[in-house]
């Protein structure tokens, strides 16, 4: 006789819908916009603006992750790695995701109130570029690069928040953030590239082909080079530096993992960028440490 296996608690498959038992994408989303706020505020971050901001980091990829899945749970059940998510294995329904996302969304909307017009603003263009980002991979042959300006948005709030205007810096960072996600987001897209070309969907890795690895590691220089002028245009010094050279090395472990191609490599690689973007806060909190 057949056992019977029980559905999961209600509560986890809300976990899992919002992703928060992975949090390495909050962590990704995290490390741009703590570099942002530390070079806005020259090293010196108020408790109150870090928490605001880290706090809308978690909620706003949260609510990111219950749109990606009402959006694609019609191509997530013919991919291996994602047919059991809530949405497509039926454990939450469509609308069930969306309210979860609205709720998520409203929270975070009310983190807002203590700060200035201009990043209640940026806030809206965030949202919408958010809750449309699913939906480019129906349109754009490089949605890595629209996931890199959505997880990115923090960066000119960040700078709208401390200083009431976005410097050319702000927007550096940005384009800096557009290319680091392009190159984990591309190794990450390179474990489901066989699923992917069946179902139609479209990946940085597809577009790039026998490329992909070039394309990644060019990528990784863009944004060392990036930070090395937005460092440099702030002051910034051997600790930092020093900083840019760990990242550096931690790129080309990564080429090491996705050279072969295989799902596990890049998998391991796309995972490991946590650290990419730790070390680069770590040396630039510790380079205005020291210099004060």
């Amino acid at each position: 006789m057949a056992t019977q296996t029980n559905p999961p608690p209600r509560w986890l498959s809300y976990i899992r819908l919002t992703r928060l038992n992975r949090p390495i994408g909050i962590l990704l989303l995290l490390w741009p916009t703590l570099w942002a706020l530390w070079f806005a505020a020259s090293g010196h971050v108020p408790l109150g603006m870090l928490a605001i901001f880290v706090a809308g980091t978690v909620l706003m990829r949260s609510a990111g992750c219950a749109i990606n899945d009402f959006a694609d749970r019609n191509f997530d059940r013919h991919v291996k790695r994602t047919r059991e998510r809530p949405v497509t294995s039926g454990a939450i329904s469509p609308r069930e995701a969306l309210v979860v996302a609205a709720t998520l969304a409203l929270c975070a909307a009310l983190l807002l109130l203590p700060l200035n017009r201009l990043s209640w603003m940026l806030a809206l263009v965030a949202l919408l570029i958010a809750a449309t980002y699913p939906y480019s991979k129906r349109v754009f042959a490089l949605p890595q690069a629209y996931l890199g300006i959505a997880f990115g948005f923090g960066i000119p709030m960040a700078y709208a928040a401390l200083l009431d205007r976005v410097p050319a810096q702000a927007w550096l960072l940005l384009v800096v953030n557009v290319f680091w996600t392009i190159a984990y987001d591309t190794e990450y897209a390179m474990v489901d590239r066989d699923d992917d070309l069946r179902i139609g969907i479209r990946t940085a890795a597809i577009t790039f082909g026998r490329a992909d690895v070039l394309a990644v590691m060019l990528c990784y220089a863009a944004t060392l080079a990036g930070l090395y002028v937005a460092g440099h245009l702030a002051g910034r010094g051997l600790v930092y530096d020093t900083g840019l050279a760990i990242a550096a090395a931690i790129a080309l472990y990564h080429y090491r993992l996705i050279r072969s191609r295989s799902r596990e490599g890049c998998f391991k690689a796309f995972l490991h960028n946590n650290w990419f973007g730790g070390v680069i806060f770590a040396a630039l909190a510790l380079d205005y440490l020291t210099a004060s």
